[in-house]
């Protein structure tokens, strides 16, 4: 049985290990940097939001480079925070799909040697 193309893609993109522990590290990095506003005095708070950013590259390259382009670099908020979440998605869904096809590579050549055993 066939299972749909969004329960693939959300099994790719967030129901596995690797995906889960990538999506962890930058939604902390979020929590942190939404965070820090709230506690820091100094004018250098929102240099915090570089690391979400620095996390979800080399997607949020071109999240950037839609906002430098349609805003002339100053893009609201919304536009960078939505692009670090989609570029996150993006890129969780490429370790789910290369997790996928290491671990699948890894099953079919421990099923070809107890075949090979069983002969």
């Amino acid at each position: 049985m066939k299972s749909s193309p969004i329960r693939t893609f959300a099994r790719l993109a967030v129901a596995n290990r690797v995906s889960g522990i990538y999506l962890g590290l930058v939604g902390g990095a979020m929590a942190v940097a939404a965070a820090e506003p709230l506690f820091a005095t100094n004018p250098d708070a929102s240099l915090i939001w570089v690391w979400p950013a620095l996390f979800t590259f080399p997607a949020f390259g071109f999240v950037a480079w839609l906002g430098e382009g349609g805003w002339g670099g100053d893009a609201p908020a919304w536009f960078f925070i939505g692009g670090i979440v989609v570029s996150a998605l993006v890129q969780s869904l490429a370790l789910g799909a290369v997790w996928r096809g290491l671990r699948g590579r890894r099953g079919d050549q421990g099923s070809r040697g107890r075949l090979s055993a069983a002969s």
